[in-house]
């Protein structure tokens, strides 16, 4: 069984989605702590033809707090402006109407809870891109919660009798094969392949929050470039 365990994002790039996508159980890691100035609570959408930066507030940001128990503290006047950025940035792109529906009833959630926020957006993706996978809370999950790091990813995978664990290419750094391998576990690493799109005719901005590729592609193409990716061991 492949496995997938990531913090929860704010509208991720479309490499989240491409690793959600290919695994049978994605894991939310909310049992971590939460991490300032990182891309939990905020993202890159297009702005006349630029990277324009949205997020959402958080209610005392700690990195000494777990996610889970992180609270946003995001008023219908911060929501409302930020689906006006967004109808500013899309509303002439060929898929804004429905993805807007989209994120007009996701941003409008009334959790103050930052995991229970995000796991409902990234759900209603999901559900929009036809991802069936299984997914999981960490902090459900029966594992010895007193382990860091590698060895509390080694013992997730183990919990749910997974035998792949498939991470971003960026975790090559922090975890090692000798260590997955002497565990019975295979470690992945899965790399997006150049993904370009029409956006309006500007110069290509890659790497944006999944709202713009929402927005630029339709569903059929977009479960497409969910496929564009090498998987290295």
């Amino acid at each position: 069984m492949k496995i997938g365990i990531m913090q929860p994002y704010f509208y991720p790039y479309i490499g989240y989605w491409q690793l959600m996508n290919m695994v049978d159980e994605y894991v939310i890691y909310d049992d971590v702590n939460y991490i300032k100035r990182g891309w939990i609570n905020r993202n890159y959408i297009l702005l006349n033809g630029r990277p324009h930066m949205i997020n959402l507030h958080i209610k005392d940001a700690s990195q000494n707090r777990l996610i889970k128990d992180t609270q946003i503290s995001q008023t219908r006047e911060d929501t409302e402006k930020l689906l006006n950025t967004i109808t500013q940035g899309y509303r002439k792109a060929p898929h804004y109407e429905e993805v807007y529906c989209l994120l007009e009833k996701s941003l409008k959630y009334e959790k103050d809870n930052l995991s229970d926020y995000l796991i409902y957006q990234m759900k209603a993706v999901a559900g929009y891109l036809g991802i069936q996978t299984k997914f999981l809370l960490a902090s459900k999950i029966d594992n010895d919660k007193s382990l860091r790091g590698e060895e509390k990813i080694i013992d997730m995978c183990k919990k749910r009798g997974a035998d792949y664990y498939i991470n971003p290419s960026g975790g090559k750094s922090l975890y090692k094969q000798e260590k997955f391998k002497n565990n019975g576990l295979r470690l992945g690493f899965l790399e997006t392949d150049d993904i370009e799109y029409q956006q309006f005719g500007f110069p290509f901005v890659s790497r944006l929050s999944i709202i713009d590729v929402m927005m630029f592609n339709s569903v059929d193409d977009i479960r497409q470039l969910l496929c564009k990716y090498i998987l290295v061991e």
